[in-house]
């Protein structure tokens, strides 16, 4: 990560999860990292579980990423701000409960599509803008998931809706991203990170205690890899890395 020492990382959804623990980590590793999120309070608060000597690494911004307006002035300011973007970590992702059938639940389908599709999509645009400018190395991590190449819902679990078809269009983005990533002579890297089952707020508590011995990934690993991933000597590209809790049944 020598490499990356006082360049600027921006994470979304940083406010919990996995995407606290990537901006924790990032701003240990030395980088000027700017967690993006609705409850920015929260990404302040992470400081606090950081060594004296590094918290002033560590910066706050709220931003909606299913808001496209928002998206745009955010990452303008943070150009102009910190000198340009050298790292962008897609983190920010949503699910909601409900059935693609369901009457009346065209926010709740329209809300994940805005966040883990277009938000993604809008972000990687807006940091490109900073990363052609600047010319620097660059690399976009999107954290995606293992329903992304698999859907894994079977009739006796709950349906997973718009979420595993999301996670089907960062698979293909990614994809797009490098391609188009290379015809820019930039040199610009993307990856996939695909994790198996986290424990993160995305599961519901009651989840938690009915499957008790249910195998889980903890954000600490998934930021772990992140790390790794971003540590690749410049001629390294890892595209898909998809990381299970030992046991998973899938």
């Amino acid at each position: 990560m020598e490499q990356w020492k006082n360049r600027v990382a921006i994470v979304t959804g940083a406010s919990a999860g996995i995407g606290a623990a990537i901006a924790k980590d990032l701003a240990k590793a030395g980088m000027i990292t700017i967690g993006l999120a609705r409850r920015v309070e929260r990404v302040e608060a992470l400081k606090k579980d950081l060594p004296a000597n590094v918290q002033g690494n560590l910066h706050a911004v709220k931003c909606d990423v299913s808001n496209e307006d928002d998206i745009v002035r955010v990452f303008a300011w943070i150009d102009k701000k910190f000198n340009g973007i050298d790292v962008l970590i897609n983190n920010a992702g949503i699910l909601r409960e409900t059935e693609l059938i369901n009457k009346d639940n065209s926010s709740k389908i329209r809300e994940v599509i805005d966040t883990n599709v277009l938000g993604l999509v809008f972000c990687t645009r807006e940091a490109y803008k900073s990363m052609e400018k600047h010319g620097r190395n660059s690399h976009v991590v999107h954290i995606n998931s293992i329903v992304g190449h698999n859907v894994i819902r079977n009739l006796q679990m709950p349906s997973g809706n718009i979420y595993p078809p999301s996670k089907f269009a960062v698979t293909a983005i990614t994809e797009i991203h490098r391609q188009e990533f290379i015809r820019s002579k930039h040199h610009i890297k993307v990856t996939s990170v695909s994790p198996g089952a986290v424990k993160t707020e995305i599961f519901p508590q009651e989840m938690l205690e009915k499957y008790p011995d249910f195998p889980f990934l903890e954000s600490e690993d998934i930021s772990q890899s992140v790390l790794h991933v971003l540590g690749t000597p410049p001629h390294v590209q890892i595209h898909e890395l998809t990381i299970k809790p030992f046991g998973e049944q899938f």
